[in-house]
């Protein structure tokens, strides 16, 4: 009940009334023809995180549900009620591992530093702006973890939090989020628009890096307009079949992780989403991981994967629709007696 009982205190503070309502999996739409199979694997990957005691046993259960989609849906149809927070539409985003050429020194052309986080810098703390820290206000301390030949490409590193760097000997180092500077994000693509360089259809990850490596000048100023700046931590023991390192401390799965706001939908669990536009989507997901842009109950971040295909998928993505949390049925009625 802990989880009900924080989420309720929430919703009793939130700026905006927020509602819960407890829905049955026929109000879904095409739940029975997604394969849940590989959302019940995410989900075991971090099932074992989730402290409300509600989860344990269902954990335990999931791992005997069987390898048939049929017995996968049973299981989720058995045990969970999917629960709509908020008021949709929902706002649905991509992001993915990007895979970049670097170097562990600087040379002429890897002259781009991607930062360790500096001991000094505690949580809460506000610490140098994005301009200041490119301008060189941390540099020569040996934060540099790797170098990189691109700009443009250290900025949507921050972007993403996490990524595969490939050295000149072939090896692959790979980089996952370890702290921000205190500052709040503000969207880059909000401000092309303000400043009339883009109509907000127009605005992509894919058209914001063409424009500023056409405008370096203004491009770059633009880029500081976001003065959060993200440290990194090398991975040394990370498969190179695994996904990223989410928020909970583990892989997270391309197509099946999320990121969201862990205020109102809670880490670990299972969320069904219903994602509009130009390429629908109608699959079981699990919310595995946060981000400095994911706010609000229906607001949500999909993780498409690793290399540059996944990259093209993903910076094209800002849909409507709707999203749906899947809680143990005890914990769906208490936040909804009614429901």
């Amino acid at each position: 009940m802990r989880l009900v009982l924080a989420l309720l205190a929430l919703f009793m503070t939130a700026p905006e009334p927020v509602r819960a309502q407890v829905m049955t999996f026929e109000e879904l739409d095409a739940w029975n023809e997604d394969d849940p199979r590989p959302a019940l694997r995410a989900f075991l990957v971090t099932c074992d995180l989730l402290k409300d005691p509600a989860w344990a046993p269902l954990c335990a259960l999931a791992r005997d549900a069987g390898d048939s989609p049929e017995s996968a849906r049973a299981y989720f149809e058995m045990f969970y009620r999917p629960v709509l927070i908020g008021n949709p539409p929902a706002l649905f985003t991509g992001y993915y591992e990007p895979v970049l050429d670097g170097s562990p020194y600087r040379t002429a052309r890897f002259r781009y530093p991607i930062y360790a986080r500096p001991p000094e810098l505690k949580e809460g703390m506000v610490y140098y702006s994005r301009a200041q820290i490119e301008g060189g206000a941390i540099s020569g301390r040996g934060l540099e973890l790797a170098w990189l030949d691109d700009p443009v490409e250290v900025f949507f590193l921050h972007v993403q939090g996490s990524g595969r760097i490939r050295l000149p000997d072939g090896r692959m180092m790979r980089v996952g989020y370890a702290g921000k500077n205190g500052h709040a994000y503000r969207s880059v693509g909000q401000e092309m628009v303000r400043r009339g360089t883009h109509t907000p259809d127009q605005v992509s990850a894919q058209s914001i890096r063409s424009w500023v490596r056409a405008n370096p000048g203004p491009g770059h100023a633009v880029l500081d307009h976001n003065p959060s700046y993200v440290f990194f931590r090398r991975l040394p023991d990370l498969a190179q079949d695994k996904g990223p390192i989410g928020a909970m401390g583990r892989s997270i799965t391309g197509m099946r992780s999320l990121a969201v706001d862990p205020r109102y939908n809670p880490l670990g669990a299972p969320i069904w989403i219903e994602k509009d536009g130009r390429r629908p989507l109608r699959q079981l997901m699990v919310a595995q991981d946060t981000g400095g842009a994911i706010k609000g109950a229906q607001r949500a971040d999909i993780f498409f994967g690793t290399g540059a295909d996944a990259g093209e998928d993903a910076g094209t993505v800002k849909d409507g629709g709707r999203m749906l949390v899947l809680l143990p049925i005890d914990l769906a009625y208490a936040m909804n007696p009614d429901g």
